[in-house]
């Protein structure tokens, strides 16, 4: 695709979401979206499923999830009926804490701990590119959550030669909340994510190629 993004991310930041998945979908490319069911995935999920529901919908699924997390995933899977499609790590969750002892901490492994991060995210994750072959990725992403992501736009070109796509990527907290409240969308209570340590720092799934 040749695409000038920076008058594209003009003419799309203050576009509503579902104006610029439209948007998307209209470039006629093949799009996937992706979701980590973690508290307010199901703004994406709600906004994918209205506009472009045949959109398949990556969930690379760790085998860390805490039961609070699948609870309210099966709820938005049910309700919502998306295009789903699960990824799981090659190794179990079980094998891999008898090897690495535990979950490593970056602080006082980073080899071993970019290594747990390949393992149960990265390589599934890059597994579904490789099967649905997407020239579009729809994510959720937003501006204000980590350094890195300040250096993005609602377009921008991932290290795979993919058309990352933000829909939301200007939105704040309330304008979560407020989506959240006027959908009636469940939100787990409980999350974890065994590849980060803080909620603003990257798993290495917008940065890797």
């Amino acid at each position: 695709m040749d695409l000038d993004l920076d008058s594209l991310n003009q003419q799309l930041r203050d576009q509503s979401p579902a104006d610029i998945i439209r948007w998307a979908a209209c470039l006629g490319e093949p799009m996937m979206g992706s979701t980590s069911f973690a508290p307010n995935a199901a703004v994406m999920l709600k906004l994918i499923t209205d506009v472009a529901p045949e959109t398949p919908i990556v969930w690379v699924d760790s085998g860390y999830n805490v039961p609070d997390t699948y609870r309210v995933a099966e709820k938005l899977i049910k309700r919502l009926q998306p295009n789903l499609r699960v990824y799981i790590p090659e190794v179990t969750a079980e094998r891999r804490n008898a090897l690495m002892g535990g979950i490593p901490h970056p602080d006082d492994n980073p080899d071993l701990h970019a290594e747990f991060t390949r393992q149960v995210k990265l390589e599934p994750f890059n597994r579904a590119f490789e099967e649905l072959q997407p020239k579009i990725w729809l994510t959720g992403i937003r501006k204000e959550e980590t350094a890195f992501r300040q250096s993005l736009d609602v377009l921008s070109w991932d290290g795979r030669g993919v058309l990352k796509v933000a829909p939301i990527f200007y939105w704040n907290e309330s304008d979560i909340d407020a989506f959240m409240a006027e959908h009636d969308l469940p939100s787990c209570k409980h999350y974890f994510d065994p590849t980060k340590v803080a909620e603003n720092r990257e798993c290495g799934l917008h940065t890797s190629a």
